[in-house]
């Protein structure tokens, strides 16, 4: 990548936006979706200025765990295996000891490409170069270079990589076998299963609702004296 754009996607770092780790939630609806091969490629990364150093090893590394993480069996048992490769093309992690009001952002650019592992056909015509921020938080405004390790600011990226994957995956339901409105029927159906798993905490929260609970009859219960 030229040393132009990349500069000029390193000044975007004040448009970080939010994230959430939402690992603990449902996986999105990707049909049959299990992971094959799990490729990281870091041999022509580079690293724009002001940044802390990082190995190409140390970026594979990170990116491989955060795709595992989202894409791995615990979230996706599926029937049929898809190959996702991940080139690692550049990138800036804040470094300490730079003023407040100059502090920079951190940002990681790569290309992701995915694969039909029994069909061995590549489903994207061209690679999907994605852009990502770490988090904006109270600890990033300033620049995570004064509040975080190297490792912390490549596992953030990383992991936010890794979704915007996800997001892309789900922007192309025909890669698993799926139409725009199943898709939408299933995102439906699993924002209901987070909302429901939301609401019952708060519906256990009296003794009666526990007692319900545990098989208990309500009557068991005793009420707090007033």
């Amino acid at each position: 990548m030229p040393a132009r754009p990349i500069a000029a996607l390193l000044a975007l770092g004040l448009l970080a936006a939010c994230a959430r780790n939402d690992l603990a939630e449902p996986p999105m609806p990707l049909g049959p979706f299990a992971l094959g091969l799990n490729i990281a490629v870091a041999d022509n990364v580079q690293m724009v200025p002001i940044s802390r150093p990082a190995t190409p090893a140390e970026w594979e590394a990170a990116i491989t765990k955060a795709v595992d993480d989202r894409f791995g069996a615990a979230r996706y048992p599926g029937t049929k295996a898809y190959n996702i490769g991940i080139s690692i093309d550049a990138y800036a992690l804040a470094p300490p000891g730079i003023p407040v009001v100059a502090a920079p952002k951190s940002i990681l650019v790569i290309t992701a490409n995915i694969w039909d592992d029994a069909a061995q056909k590549k489903l994207n015509p061209e690679g999907k170069q994605i852009t990502v921020f770490e988090s904006l938080s109270g600890d990033t405004v300033i620049g995570t270079g004064l509040t975080r390790s190297k490792a912390q600011q490549m596992e953030a990226l990383a992991f936010n990589a890794a979704r915007k994957v996800e997001d892309w995956l789900l922007d192309n339901p025909e890669w698993f076998g799926m139409t725009e409105e199943e898709l939408k029927t299933a995102l439906a159906a699993r924002d209901a299963a987070i909302e429901a798993a939301k609401a019952k905490p708060a519906a256990a929260a009296t003794p009666a609702a526990a007692a319900a609970e545990a098989g208990a009859p309500a009557a068991a219960v005793a009420e707090p004296a007033n």
